[in-house]
């Protein structure tokens, strides 16, 4: 009785993180190594997109645990994953709401690649440091960001990073800001 209580208030107190990926065309490197270290820190991972399934770049497909348009905040942490299919959720107004609502409540708000664009649209990267994939960069300038040319650039509880050769660092660091 004592041992499932003890389970109980370890699955309450346990973080966790919601990635959202593009339907087609996630970047596998930037949403497969992130979750893994994520995982690794006994941090529950939950995957959102605009489908059930998602297939990366590479072809690998992925079950989608819940669909964006049913996605709230209750998560320590919401991670927009890159890759070309991620332009889907530029003018994606669930997205920016997640986003925004996210920041607001002070939880952690993360994107890697060409992801960092979705945060600048969503209004929260304003006078924020960030870093994006290169092809990004006027955007978030544009949208009042102050671009870094790093690999990954932290901001209080923004996150950001410039690539797929950023993934592990990434990943690091947002295990870190969620322990």
């Amino acid at each position: 009785m004592e041992e499932e209580l003890l389970m109980e208030k370890e699955e309450e107190s346990k973080k966790k993180a919601m990635f959202v990926i593009a339907p087609n065309g996630f970047k596998d490197e930037e949403y497969y190594i992130p979750k893994g270290i994520l995982e690794e820190n006994n941090i529950e991972v939950v995957t959102a997109s605009l489908k059930s399934e998602a297939v990366s770049v590479k072809g690998k497909k992925q079950k989608i645990d819940i669909l964006l348009d049913s996605a709230d905040i209750n998560y320590d942490a919401i991670i927009f994953i890159g890759g070309p299919g991620t332009k889907i959720y530029f003018e994606n107004a669930k997205a920016h709401e997640l986003a925004y609502r996210a920041h607001k409540k002070n939880k952690i708000v993360a994107a890697i690649c060409i992801a960092p664009v979705i945060l600048a649209k969503a209004g929260i990267l304003t006078g924020k440091r960030a870093t994006v994939f290169p092809s990004g960069k006027d955007e978030l300038i544009e949208k009042g960001a102050k671009y870094i040319e790093k690999s990954v650039v932290e901001d209080g509880n923004i996150l950001t990073a410039n690539g797929p050769d950023a993934a592990k660092e990434f990943g690091e660091k947002l295990a870190e800001m969620l322990s």
